[in-house]
């Protein structure tokens, strides 16, 4: 199983029974290089919340490519409407797809599509991370979220081999948080994500590393430029 970063918390895995994306933003990501034409075999598109950033491209590559978009039920509802194919979900639900298990968790965050006609929000149900069972392996996408108590209850539950943390602070998770949810979390690699796509969560990811190790050394922290690759 091979494990893409495309920047931010775009993230394309690749395995025996399928190929998903997460949080496909590549229109208008200044640390990435792909572009939705790059993709043109997918067999599911996840979407932990509605903002550009993440949402992203995922409508286009749904129409482009035949691909499901699995969101809570709100944003899939929303994903619908504008022609994309979706499978909804919500929190706590799990599902077995042909590629693996899917599982949605709790994410502190928001969730809010800008109307291209009004200029006003629409609210597309709560955010969400991504729990992933591939090949026999737990994967964690933490989506957007501020560090909660539950995590620990997730890696209690679920042996994981990679969980992908934001890391950038303001929005989300800063560095020692981030640190923290990898206590909670045990997984064995830990890859930060959401920070310096934008100056305003710039971070230095050598003392995420720095911090990891003193204080989560049982994992290891995997630093991946966009369009680097991780094997698991």
């Amino acid at each position: 199983m091979r494990i893409h970063f495309h920047g931010h918390a775009c993230f394309e895995i690749e395995g025996e029974a399928g190929r998903i994306l997460i949080d496909p933003f590549l229109t208008g990501n200044p640390s990435t290089t792909a572009k939705p034409e790059d993709f043109t075999q997918l067999d599911a598109i996840l979407v932990t919340h509605g903002h550009r950033d993440h949402l992203g491209d995922a409508i286009q590559l749904s129409k482009q490519t035949g691909a499901i978009i699995i969101a809570v039920f709100e944003l899939a509802a929303y994903c619908q409407s504008q022609g994309a194919k979706t499978h909804a979900m919500h929190i706590g639900g799990k599902r077995l797809f042909p590629f693996g298990w899917v599982k949605l968790t709790h994410a502190l965050h928001g969730s809010g599509i800008e109307d291209p006609e009004g200029g006003n929000m629409i609210f597309v149900g709560p955010p969400c991370g991504f729990l992933l069972k591939i090949e026999g392996k737990w994967l964690y996408h933490a989506g957007d979220t501020g560090l909660f108590g539950d995590m620990e209850l997730i890696g209690l539950r679920h042996p994981l081999e990679v969980a992908m943390l934001p890391i950038g602070d303001n929005f989300v998770m800063g560095v020692e948080e981030a640190v923290h949810a990898s206590q909670f979390l045990r997984p064995k690699v830990v890859i930060p994500m959401h920070y310096n796509t934008f100056p305003l969560i710039a971070q230095d990811v050598r003392e995420f590393l720095h911090l990891l190790q003193r204080r989560a050394p049982e994992s290891q922290g995997k630093v991946l430029k966009p369009g680097e690759m991780f094997e698991v």
